[in-house]
């Protein structure tokens, strides 16, 4: 009886987990990711970019890979289309993070505009971590608005201190916007598959590096995904068909005895016995 009723316990604690520790966690993960926007002033700065056109690229675009991936290509001396292209495809995995969360938190229609300009990498595991509905709003407005706020704080702080600091690059700033970036996806590669895309695609962005224009070897690097998952469904269906083999094989391969017909044969084997006992008799 205690193993059938613990579950029913677990999802009870889950259904009650109160809104402060929802906020508590949220704002966890909203104060340690946004200070990193110091991070990106600095390399935006650095990078040749004004004042004003930094704080803007945090205020209207507000995803940190995208604009580090931005900054970066125009640091390299990249086409600002070829950057813009880079920052673009690595923004495009939102929208797919929108498609679930317009389910989850069913949020009004007036509300959804606003709402799409939060959904990045943080607020959706914060809300997808939250056993209702109710949680999941709580942990993906929470996290949003102290994500924002400080991401476009520490920006500011960040260009306007990037003067202070001198070379950019003798601090290693410009590692840090990749370096938050890798931990947060290391967390989320979790099947095999996605390890092999992801470290095919570092083998194609560094291949390509000498080669190509800045910029571009990010644009190449997203090929990772269907190059691997194209082996990967080759590779499965090879096994089904071997499969399937081995169980046509095993269909059609020499049946084992039927002790029923064996029994059957023991019988007419015994009643062939007596006919030839009985037959001397007869003769006597």
């Amino acid at each position: 009886m205690a193993e059938q009723t613990l579950p029913e316990v677990t999802r009870a604690e889950d259904r009650e987990k109160p809104d402060s520790a929802v906020v508590r966690d949220a704002l966890g993960v909203g104060v340690a990711v946004g200070l990193s926007g110091f991070a990106f002033g600095v390399t935006s700065a650095g990078g040749g970019l004004t004042l004003p056109q930094t704080c803007v690229l945090s205020l209207l675009v507000f995803t940190g890979a995208s604009q580090f991936a931005l900054v970066g290509a125009l640091a390299a001396g990249g086409s600002p289309l070829t950057a813009a292209a880079g920052a673009f495809f690595l923004g495009v995995r939102n929208a797919f993070y929108g498609l679930r969360l317009s389910q989850l938190l069913a949020l009004p229609r007036a509300v959804r505009p606003f709402a799409a300009h939060w959904v990045i990498d943080e607020t959706t595991a914060v809300a997808l971590a939250q056993p209702t509905r109710r949680a999941a709003r709580i942990g993906f407005t929470v996290t949003g608005l102290a994500l924002y706020v400080l991401w476009n704080l520490t920006t500011l702080l960040g260009a306007l201190g990037a003067k202070a600091l001198g070379d950019t690059d003798a601090w290693g700033l410009d590692a840090a916007g990749p370096a938050v970036f890798l931990a947060l996806l290391a967390r989320m590669l979790r099947t095999p598959t996605e390890r092999a895309v992801a470290a095919f695609a570092v083998l194609l962005g560094l291949g390509l590096l000498p080669v190509l224009p800045a910029g571009v070897p990010v644009l190449a690097a997203s090929l990772a995904a269907p190059a691997v998952l194209y082996v990967e469904n080759r590779r499965r269906a090879r096994t089904q068909r071997a499969d399937g083999q081995r169980a046509d094989a095993a269909e059609t391969g020499p049946r084992h005895a039927d002790p029923h017909d064996a029994d059957a044969r023991g019988t007419d084997a015994g009643d062939a016995d007596a006919q030839h006992t009985d037959a001397p008799g007869e003769d006597r």
